[in-house]
């Protein structure tokens, strides 16, 4: 190289320990960005993280709690992990660990660059668009769509959260081989699995500060139920470890949070200038299968897999339990907070298992380490991927919040309530549904978009307020007694969006027709329709009303309860 092409060619520099790059949220509702010090730095003084996408800062986060995990080297267990929760100053050897591993938090490095691999290349020279990092959605519609139709350059620090998010949530598909690893056939890595967060439906404990979130979400596996199934006990993040080459590393399981939250399940290397980021490389890393992780990944839920047990001939397979875009995260209370349920073998296996960072934190209160009245609000943020997982389709991100006695062991009743609530709701919004339904029905007309719409309708409204209830179910009343406040409020709000349907209902509906009905016909009309669901209304909401009031809605016509069989 000519003296000339030096000096055209910068040095490229980008600290991640000094040099801003990780959006926070301030408690004054402020933006800002901000290096590794200066987050833990300021940990307690942050409302929580930003991300470009809810993904990249689940993604942030995981790598946040590793570098926490790795510093402190804890919680030992929960003796330990009191101890930090009473030191405001918990996170300062962060501090002096971050000056020891410095060299490996830099973003361009000729040996080491963070998270990538140093001369990674294909064999014909590609460098290709940001887009293969950048996430976007079908149809080549990006999420920002300010960058329509591509993405053709990145800041620094940009990119490093992409680089980040890219071993998260990478999606899969056919990638160009890169030299160097063994699996490439024709040029071409064959589809090997998405990122190893995007095959989970993220669970997260947030506090009212970021310290308090990374400290909720610090498990100390020796003391967390079922989080026992680590390889030799030697945990180390990614940059503890030897730099990674072009081709997949040594077949193996995680050693630990600390490896899995860094988990290295792709090889990719940023081509930048002294202007930004412009290009990539990128391929598969490190493969790790999702079967029966639920002993090393705190933060999903796990459901039990029939089909998986079959197709690998093994007693019990566990999956993580994905989230679903048309569910609220407070309809899936239950997933959360339902009580302990260890994985057996055979047909006695439990069908779910909860996150195992739910279980810790139900440790801590159980223990005496957090109030019971304390609120934590669950988060729950996931990719759906389309298209032969080429895609990602949407993103999740929802949350509920909940004071901590829902997770005491030896209080049950508060958990169990609050998941019966819920399911009240759901009863609720089903009879608001079969009420649109017959409404339709009696006047001749499509079903399934009023239907549609009446549970939405329902769900929005009850929504709002079963946050409010459960935010006060803080172990202070009696959740018996709460329950059924719940139910009457339940009762009155679906019975006032059932009035509604009908008073909308028009003079088709109101008139009648002549429907078929398991026995013979019947004559449904809006008033017959009302009755059926007022008598669903009041059987499962049986708490809402007097016993008389029971009494009386049980003694409705037979006709009605004939034609419920058949239609409600």
């Amino acid at each position: 190289m000519s003296e000339l092409d030096e000096v055209a060619a910068p040095v490229l520099s980008f600290d991640l320990t000094t040099q801003p790059w990780i959006p926070v949220l301030r408690q004054d509702g402020a933006q800002d960005e901000l290096s590794l010090r200066q987050v833990f730095a300021q940990a307690g003084s942050l409302r929580r993280l930003v991300g470009d996408l809810p993904t990249q800062e689940f993604s942030l986060i995981r790598l946040l709690l590793a570098v926490v995990h790795d510093a402190l080297d804890g919680p030992r267990d929960v003796e330990h992990w009191a101890e930090l929760w009473a030191d405001d100053d918990c996170l300062a050897p962060v501090e002096r660990y971050l000056d020891e591993h410095r060299d490996r938090f830099a973003l361009f490095d000729e040996k080491a660059p963070f998270f990538q691999v140093a001369g990674l290349h294909t064999a014909k020279g590609e460098v290709f668009s940001l887009n293969r990092i950048v996430a976007d959605v079908p149809n080549g519609a990006p999420f920002f769509s300010s960058r329509m139709p591509a993405v053709d350059r990145l800041t620094y620090a940009e990119a490093a959260r992409w680089v980040i998010h890219a071993h998260a949530y990478d999606t899969s598909g056919i990638k160009t081989g890169v030299v160097g690893d063994d699996r490439v056939k024709g040029g071409r890595v064959y589809p090997l699995g998405v990122g190893w967060a995007g095959n989970l439906g993220g669970v997260l404990a947030e506090g009212r500060t970021l310290r308090e979130t990374l400290l909720l979400n610090l498990v100390a596996p020796s003391d967390t139920p079922g989080l026992s199934e680590w390889e030799g006990g030697d945990d180390r993040p990614a940059w503890r470890r030897e730099p990674c080459g072009p081709g997949a590393g040594p077949l193996r399981r995680p050693t630990g949070v600390r490896d899995l939250y860094t988990w290295q399940t792709r090889r990719l290397l940023l081509h930048a200038d002294g202007e930004g980021v412009h290009g990539v490389v990128l391929g598969y890393g490190d493969p790790l299968t999702a079967r029966n992780m639920h002993g090393c990944e705190p933060m999903t839920a796990w459901r039990r897999s029939k089909a998986q047990e079959k197709k690998h001939g093994e007693p019990v397979v566990y999956m993580p339990r994905e989230h679903d875009p048309a569910r609220s995260a407070w309809r899936g209370i239950g997933s959360l907070i339902a009580g302990r349920s260890e994985a057996t073998q055979g047909a006695d296996a439990a069908s779910y298992l909860p996150p195992r960072v739910f279980e810790w934190i139900s440790r801590l209160v159980t223990d005496g380490e957090l109030e019971p009245g304390f609120l934590v609000r669950a988060r729950i943020i996931g990719a759906q991927y389309g298209t032969q997982q080429s895609v990602i389709d949407e993103v999740v991100d929802d949350h509920v919040s909940m004071a901590v006695v829902l997770l005491h062991q030896r209080k049950r009743e508060f958990a169990e309530q609050a998941i019966s609530a819920a399911t009240d709701a759901d009863d609720a919004v089903t009879s608001l549904g079969d009420l649109a339904t017959n409404l339709a029905r009696a006047a001749g007309t499509e079903s399934e978009g009023p239907r549609a719409a009446a549970r939405d309708s329902g769900f929005a409204v009850l929504g709002t307020h079963y946050r409010a209830w459960l935010a006060a179910l803080d172990g202070s009343g009696d959740p018996y007694e709460l329950r059924s406040e719940w139910q009457r409020q339940v009762h009155r709000t679906v019975g006032r969006l059932g009035d509604r349907l009908i008073d909308q209902a028009g003079d088709a509906a109101w008139q009648g027709r002549i429907i078929a009905v398991k026995g013979g016909t019947e004559w449904l009309n809006s008033s017959l329709a009302n009755r059926w669901f007022r008598r669903r209304l009041d059987k499962g909401l049986d708490h809402s009303r007097p016993s008389d009031e029971l009494l009386s809605a049980d003694s409705a016509p037979a006709v009605a309860a004939t034609a419920t069989k058949g239609h409600a």
